[in-house]
């Protein structure tokens, strides 16, 4: 599993992460959101995707048509990364973690605004226990309590606790101490309401969380190949990108300069769970500086500006999510 550290985060281990050893204490981790998932897709069909990424916004545009006859009133979800992953062996009480307020999301339908509402849920191996948290008064995001005063366990009996370990919700750390092991996952979700034979323009955007580092990994590759595949794995880099590194590395050192590095995550695969497949894609990718670097894995990319990598596809059906490395001088 690739891991990567977040300053002073739980130091939660995200399934998008690099090795811990590799960064400074100043790393942070990104959290990969995507676009819009579709509880009832069976008649409704992406017509087009407009995705637009940098490291200050993510804006998508859609446009969604409903073949059949009948209208059909639908739940739309935006999911976010659930909180926390899993663990390492140790927990800190200092936690860092993403303020989903931060991202400023907003939704656009043909043109209007429109409202949504939060859902916080909990899982576990990818399945929904919010029922059975309920059953013993727990609370679903537990780790919202660290610090507060408060603990998790303040209403769990020593029975109950026995039940919880023997369900699997515990883990035991070495000090004899325990901790959850559900995470706390938020959706925002509306009610959409897809006009019969109809096609609706649907536009939502906001602020990525994304992570990085000052320094980075990068300059060590050479010596180090389980790194290297890993980098090259998830970002796609080449040896062309690779030189072009070293080249830039060396001007901005012999300034007394430094890079950084940049991670940015989309959830790309949810596209595929319309009617058919995505009939017209477009990805616009900003590196934000000229100077900088960019690598991510997409075929049929094209260079359309000082800063801008273009995408188009007909009838795309993503297999995979989207991972973006931005090294900046």
């Amino acid at each position: 599993m690739l891991k990567r550290i977040c300053a002073s985060l739980i130091v939660i281990a995200l399934s998008t992460s690099l090795p811990q050893a590799t960064f400074a204490n100043d790393s942070e981790a990104e959290f990969a959101l995507g676009g819009l998932t579709l509880l009832q897709s069976k008649y409704i069909s992406m017509d087009s995707e407009d995705l637009f990424i940098s490291a200050e916004l993510v804006k998508v545009s859609y446009k969604f048509t409903n073949n059949s006859d009948k209208d059909i009133k639908t739940t739309v979800s935006f999911p976010l990364p659930a909180i926390p992953y899993d663990f390492t062996d140790q927990y800190y009480e200092d936690l860092n973690l993403p303020n989903y307020d931060d991202l400023n999301f907003k939704t656009l339908v043909d043109g209007k605004a429109i409202s949504y509402r939060k859902i916080v849920t909990a899982e576990l191996d990818g399945k929904d226990i919010t029922e059975v948290l309920k059953k013993y008064k727990l609370p679903i995001d537990w780790v919202a309590l660290v610090g507060t005063g408060k603990d998790w366990s303040d209403s769990v009996s020593v029975e109950q606790m026995d039940d919880l370990k023997k369900q699997g919700l515990l883990k035991e750390y070495d000090d004899g101490t325990f901790a959850p092991t559900w995470s706390a996952r938020t959706s925002i979700v509306r009610e959409q309401v897809f006009p019969a034979h109809k096609t609706i323009s649907v536009v939502h955007y906001y602020r990525p969380l994304a992570g990085g580092s000052v320094g980075g990994a990068l300059s060590e590759l050479d010596a180090n190949q389980e790194l290297a595949k890993e980098y090259e794995t998830k970002y796609c880099i080449d040896k062309s990108f690779l030189n072009g590194f070293k080249k830039a590395e060396a001007a901005a050192i012999a300034k007394e300069q430094y890079y950084s590095e940049t991670w940015l995550g989309y959830v790309l695969k949810s596209g595929a769970n319309w009617q058919g497949p995505i009939k017209d894609f477009h990805l616009t990718i900003d590196k934000g500086s000229p100077k900088n670097l960019v690598s991510f894995c997409m075929d049929g990319v094209k260079k359309t500006s000082s800063t801008k990598f273009e995408v188009f596809k007909k009838d795309f059906e993503p297999t995979k999510d989207l991972d973006i490395l931005i090294v900046n001088f």
